[in-house]
């Protein structure tokens, strides 16, 4: 393996085993890059699979995993209820390598990124204090509110409710009013 490339594993405990999985993932026409510091394989600029050594394994992570068959239930959610669409392969062991199964997932990964499959995560519903819902209809500002899109509505609760101190929130509930009023977004200058 090359020293010079930058990996996710600090020591050499996996290099074997990486060593092997790059020759099985070089069989494919994915493209080796770096990102986040580690091994990612790409294909058409599209992430399909990462690569990595860890403390108790060594692991493929494949980006659209959730796509997967996986025929034989070695694939797992890296972070059970956070991670949605990655899903995980683990060694514990070179023995445990198979190519052909590897190829298999490798090939299916990158025909998922063909047919242009991707998850779309799921948008979080908009939690408005009753402190600011209070105030847009004393002010009357609820049908202009009502007008911007979930993220724009997203910046205006977050602005107002991680202020700590009632004296806070109300200058800035004082700044944005004008705002809302002229359907002008809390961040749209900086689009």
């Amino acid at each position: 393996m090359d020293k010079e490339l930058k990996t996710w594993h600090s020591n050499e405990l996996w290099d074997k085993e990486i060593e092997f999985l790059q020759s099985i993932i070089s069989k494919t026409p994915l493209v080796e890059t770096t990102k986040w510091g580690g091994i990612v394989y790409t294909y058409n600029d599209k992430n399909i699979v990462g690569l990595g050594g860890f403390k108790s394994y060594v692991g493929l992570w494949f980006f659209n995993g959730v796509f997967l068959k996986d025929p034989y239930q070695v694939l797992v959610s890296g972070n059970e209820g956070v991670t949605k669409a990655q899903r995980q392969w683990r060694f514990n062991a070179f023995e445990e390598i198979d190519e052909k199964k590897v190829l298999a997932y490798l090939l299916e990964a990158i025909e998922i990124e063909k047919e242009g499959k991707v998850h779309k995560p799921e948008k979080s519903p908009l939690v408005m204090s009753e402190f600011f819902q209070a105030y847009l209809i004393e002010e009357k500002l609820t049908n202009a509110f009502e007008k911007f899109n979930l993220t724009k509505k997203k910046e205006f609760v977050e602005y107002i409710d991680t202020a700590k101190q009632e004296k806070t929130k109300l200058t800035r509930l004082e700044k944005i009013k004008p705002l809302i009023a002229e359907g002008i977004g809390l961040n749209d200058k900086y689009r």
